[in-house]
């Protein structure tokens, strides 16, 4: 700070009383005080000292404000307990729906076919409303490999099931998988059957004849029989009423034909085919067939008798006789073809009432006009009557027989007795075309 002056025309005429007292003025006046102002842009900036001025000071009324102890204890208890209640329904919700606790016993039908994703599999049952929260399940199946488990099929799920449950119930092996019963009925062809399964949602025919040809089932009576062709099965289709599973397994739904087919070819029936061959090959060799003209028949060939008379025969009662038919012709040199007119049928892409001449020289090794002996395999699926017929025919000396109006057939000895009854039907109806052409020598009606 600088001194004080003392004004310079007064201090040579004053006495020192005087400059005392004045000195003592100038000491009491206050020195002016510099006082910097900002540019006007910045006048908008504020001090230090103005900033700190305007802060509120919340610490003098804090304990004004602060809410007391007692009411900050009775509020944390009540977060405690709504979260505490919010946490108890969302896992009593959780374990009612992994655990169905309060589902309604109700059942739907879900399809997974082979193509079905996992997501698809949990937006099924979203929509049936067997499950209600999409995401857990998802979860659940994640922990438990449920994807590696559920298999292609139709099942009936209750919506009372568990998740557990719900799983398992959609698996191959389930008891909760849908069945449908299926009768088939005896001398149903392969073809038919198939498309009966069809119908009735077992399978579809693609894929039954897929399966049927190129299946390796583990059957004896299938030993030998080439694959390829769906008709190797032709005959081991055994007629019976089943319970089949819903978009099964082709091999497994085939597979249930040929266990019963098994089961009913008896240890008994097996034995009895070699007194039947031993029959046959006295009459073959009686009738001039050499020894190596004899052959022993199969089970095979058993059935595809059965299968013909099973075609052929208009009731149980007449199964034997139809089959002593085809036993003597087998056995007979004068008659080596069989001339049936079902082994035509079978063969031909269309049924026909009445067959053409044409139609009998049809090129096949069906075709028993122009082949000797057994066709090349069954024509259809016979039942256990025509099986025995086959296995156990009656002794008669039948060769021909031919559709009787009075019902049945009527069975003849020889060529001349048969053309006579076929005359007796035509009555006098076109003679001289019946006397130039003679009747065909034929197990059927012409």
């Amino acid at each position: 700070m600088s001194e004080p002056r003392i004004p310079e025309e007064r201090s040579g005429d004053m006495s020192l009383d005087e400059l005392i007292e004045s000195t003592k003025e100038v000491l009491e006046e206050k020195p002016p005080v510099f006082e910097p102002t900002l540019p006007a842009e910045y006048a908008d900036l504020v001090s230090e000292e103005e900033e700190q001025a305007d802060v509120y000071d919340y610490e003098e009324d804090y304990d004004r404000y602060r809410i007391p102890t007692p009411i900050k204890g009775l509020l944390y208890l009540c977060c405690v307990a709504a979260a505490a209640i919010l946490i108890a329904v969302f896992a009593w919700k959780c374990a009612d729906e992994i655990c169905a606790l309060t589902a309604e016993d109700r059942v739907e039908t879900v399809t997974i076919t082979e193509n079905t994703t996992m997501a698809q599999v949990v937006d099924t049952l979203a929509e049936k409303e067997l499950i209600r929260y999409p995401w857990l399940f998802n979860l659940y199946c994640m922990f438990s490999n449920a994807d590696e488990k559920i298999d292609p099929g139709t099942y009936q799920l209750n919506a009372v099931f568990d998740y557990h449950a719900l799983v398992y119930a959609m698996m191959e092996t389930s008891e909760n998988r849908a069945t449908v019963e299926v009768t088939i009925p005896e001398g149903y062809e392969a073809d038919d059957i198939f498309l009966l399964l069809e119908e009735n949602g077992v399978s579809t025919v693609a894929k039954l004849q897929e399966a049927a040809a190129n299946y390796e089932f583990d059957y004896w009576f299938l030993e030998g029989l080439e694959y390829g062709d769906y008709r190797r099965l032709e005959g081991y289709l055994f007629p019976d009423t089943y319970e089949f599973y819903v978009d099964d397994d082709p091999a497994n739904a085939l597979g249930r034909f040929l266990r019963n087919f098994d089961n009913k070819l008896t240890e008994e029936m097996q034995a009895d085919l070699a007194d039947l061959n031993g029959t046959i090959r006295s009459r073959k060799l009686e009738a001039g067939f050499s020894a190596s003209e004899v052959h022993d028949l199969t089970i095979r060939d058993i059935i595809i008798v059965a299968s013909l008379v099973e075609k052929e025969t208009s009731g149980a009662a007449e199964s034997g006789k139809i089959a002593s038919v085809i036993y003597n012709r087998l056995c007979s040199k004068l008659y080596p073809c069989l001339n049936i007119d079902a082994t035509i049928q079978y063969v031909l892409p269309e049924r026909k009432e009445i067959l053409t001449n044409a139609d009998k020289a049809v090129i096949s090794p069906y075709n028993t006009y122009t082949n000797a002996g057994l066709p090349v395999g069954p024509i259809s699926n016979p039942g256990m009557s025509s099986i025995r017929a086959a296995l156990y025919p009656v002794d008669t000396d039948y060769y021909f027989y031919a559709l009787n109006p009075a019902g049945g057939h009527y069975f003849s000895e020889d060529v001349y007795e048969h053309q006579a009854f076929l005359d007796s039907l035509l009555g006098e109806e076109e003679p001289e075309e019946a006397e130039t052409e003679p009747a065909e020598e034929t197990t059927e009606t012409p």
